[in-house]
């Protein structure tokens, strides 16, 4: 089955390997019994439908769940059941990995209106006098 991450971007489900765990949390007895939690691991360094400048990308901005092999972690276990965790894993990977490759616009240089910056100076000028003229005040009694 192909994972879509973006419209012209598909990931093989064969290339994600799952390993299974005892979750925590609540759950009665079944915790300590069934192993629900998920663990996903997706090999990005290893990829071969990425290209090496999305790798980079993936890798750059998703730094903290990558270790130094390229290959992300995603862990669910907010289900009771390892089918809906695994399914849970998987959309999250779908997400981390489009907002990683999501590009960010280029921030366009702007100057400060002259107008602003005449009226900002005004004002400190303003504020000055006046802590002048309440500095020079000198009160006898």
């Amino acid at each position: 089955m192909l994972i879509e991450i973006t419209k012209d971007l598909f990931i093989d489900e064969g290339r994600l390997v799952f390993k299974a765990s005892r979750s925590g949390g609540p759950g009665g007895q079944n915790v300590n019994k069934v192993n629900t939690r998920v663990t996903l691991f997706f090999d990005v360094a290893g990829c071969d439908v990425l290209s090496d400048i999305r790798k980079q990308r993936i890798l750059d901005r998703l730094s903290t769940r990558a270790d130094k092999n390229g290959v992300i972690r995603v862990v669910s276990q907010k289900y009771r059941t390892q089918k809906a965790n695994r399914r849970t894993a998987v959309e999250r990977l779908q997400e981390l990995l489009r907002e990683a490759l999501k590009t960010k616009p280029v921030r366009k240089k702007t100057r400060v209106p002259e107008r602003a910056r005449l009226r900002r100076l005004e004002e400190k000028k303003r504020r000055s006098m006046l802590k002048r003229q309440r500095a020079e005040k000198d009160f006898e009694f």
